[in-house]
């Protein structure tokens, strides 16, 4: 695994932003902030690593709701929190230089594509003959880089390589922009599937959050 650059931080946070329609991400010592907003997600802050900076907000943080990200495992991240602080399911920062590792396959039938475009993003949908959602995804171009974003198959939809399809759809639209660089970050579920396709594993990424009561 590689150590992780801000420049990479930096680009993809601006990507997840840009997806969600949310302010951009600003510096925040050695890493970054962005105003999520919401509910449950108040503010996420993003460090490459667990240094002194991250170690120091944790200790300041006593608000629920607002989240600590870094480019770590678990088991780094625990040893430098205290408990309040409840560590979520793993993630996995992941890059691929196309082509993926794809055997091309058409859309099942009785499927059809839909296309939205805005922020430098261009989502992708696969609707059923009923007007049903059945599989979505997001890419965001932001420079030399295309990320990956939200790809969700709804569950009686799965098993029928609609996943697999729409990241080849993504895929073009990144190639017919020059972008070769790939990147998303994945569940433990998704890892798998993305290794696959020819995915590689770049850092592990691990969150932390003061649930509300």
């Amino acid at each position: 695994m590689n150590n992780v650059s801000s420049d990479i931080i930096d680009k993809w946070l601006k990507a997840w932003s840009l997806s969600r329609k949310l302010p951009l991400p600003v510096k925040y010592k050695s890493g970054f902030k962005v105003e999520v907003g919401e509910e449950k997600q108040k503010i996420r802050y993003v460090f490459p690593e667990i240094n002194d900076d991250f170690i120091e907000l944790s200790k300041q943080i006593d608000e629920p709701w607002i989240y600590l990200k870094a480019c770590a495992s678990p088991d780094e991240v625990k040893d430098e929190i205290s408990e309040n602080w409840i560590i979520q399911p793993p993630g996995y920062m992941m890059g691929c230089s196309s082509p993926m590792n794809i055997s091309r396959k058409n859309l099942c039938e009785g499927y059809q594509l839909e296309y939205e475009k805005y922020n430098s993003t261009t989502a992708v949908k696969i609707i059923n003959e009923n007007g049903e959602l059945a599989c979505i995804g997001r890419i965001v171009l932001v420079n030399d880089l295309a990320v990956y974003d939200r790809i969700i198959t709804e569950e009686n939809h799965q098993r029928k390589g609609l996943a697999t399809f729409l990241m080849q759809e993504l895929e073009k639209i990144a190639l017919s922009n020059g972008i070769h660089n790939n990147f998303l970050v994945a569940t433990e579920q998704g890892k798998s599937l993305y290794e696959t396709m020819g995915w590689e594993l770049y850092s592990s990424y691990t969150s932390i959050v003061i649930p509300g009561i």
